[in-house]
């Protein structure tokens, strides 16, 4: 028994390896990796869960004309001037570009067809789009991220209202009915701005800037970039209105709620813009595979 005793004293348990700074370092990487997600799956459930009630109370009860002018207004009348005189400056950017590029290639007379289809298939619905997520998208994540700080949106669901009904769905209303129409004044305002420029000041003769304007520019792609607007404009306040209704505490929280509802909507534009414009296309050449553009 004394001999068994003293082998087990002499022979104690190892004690635990360290970790090498390599293999801790790869753990937290891990463990950063997962957490972040973790929270990006969350952050995904949270939205959809937040866009099916908008959907669903859009579709159960409309909101009352008290509620639907004033964000009507803000939206569409607040925003015209600034996505106007945007949309000139890019049409003469877009011809000052282009013009340098086409005359190398002997193509100046086909500059409007250029300007334009860039205009009405791209540039002017991400510049409405873009313009609205600055100017409405932040404005509104402010406005309800303060409402969530002060609790007057807890204090609507407590008086039996429901916040996304009440709150939301006329926000998301003004943005998919009149963001169509701040794209076709970017659009139009570009085509003013683009012609002014590439007519007076590069020398272009009027009349083969609107015969190639004319002979490359179809209504299909007008709708091309009407459709994507719809979809770039309900994007906006869905994003918007889920920071606002998800705002940290304090005036740091409203702060941050704004910034982010304007780079998230920004990149979703961006990204829907891709796969739009990848669906669209294949739509396009499924129906009429024999229509072709060359310049």
């Amino acid at each position: 028994m004394a001999t068994g005793t003293a082998d087990n004293n002499s022979n104690p348990s190892p004690k635990p390896r360290h970790l090498t700074w390599l293999e801790e370092g790869l753990f937290n990487w891990i463990a950063d990796w997962g957490t972040l997600g973790i929270e990006f799956i969350i952050a995904v459930g949270d939205m959809s869960l937040f866009s099916l009630r908008t959907v669903k109370w859009l579709f159960n009860r409309l909101p009352k004309r008290e509620t639907l002018v004033p964000n009507f207004y803000q939206v569409g009348v607040m925003s015209l001037p600034v996505v106007a005189l945007t949309g000139t400056f890019i049409g003469m950017v877009l011809a000052v570009q282009s013009y340098f590029q086409f005359r190398q290639l002997g193509l100046e007379t086909r500059l409007g067809a250029v300007i334009n289809m860039t205009l009405v298939r791209e540039l002017g619905p991400v510049l409405a789009a873009t313009m609205l997520a600055g100017r409405v998208g932040s404005a509104m994540a402010a406005e309800l991220g303060t409402m969530r700080v002060t609790e007057q949106i807890d204090a609507l669901d407590s008086m039996g209202t429901n916040p996304i009904h009440y709150l939301v769905v006329p926000r998301f209303m003004a943005c998919v009915i009149l963001i169509p129409a701040l794209t076709v004044m970017a659009d139009f305002m570009g085509f003013v701005g683009g012609y002014f420029y590439s007519v007076n000041i590069l020398g272009i003769d009027q009349h083969y800037y609107m015969y190639n304007s004319e002979q490359f520019v179809q209504s299909w792609d007008i709708f091309y970039g009407l459709i994507k607007s719809v979809f770039f404009g309900g994007t906006i306040a869905l994003v918007s209105c889920h920071r606002g209704f998800h705002c940290e505490p304090g005036a740091e929280g409203v702060g941050r709620a704004a910034t982010a509802a304007f780079v998230y909507s920004f990149v979703f534009i961006l990204a829907i813009d891709l796969v739009l414009g990848i669906t669209l296309d294949s739509f396009h050449s499924w129906i009429w595979p024999d229509h072709k553009m060359t310049f």
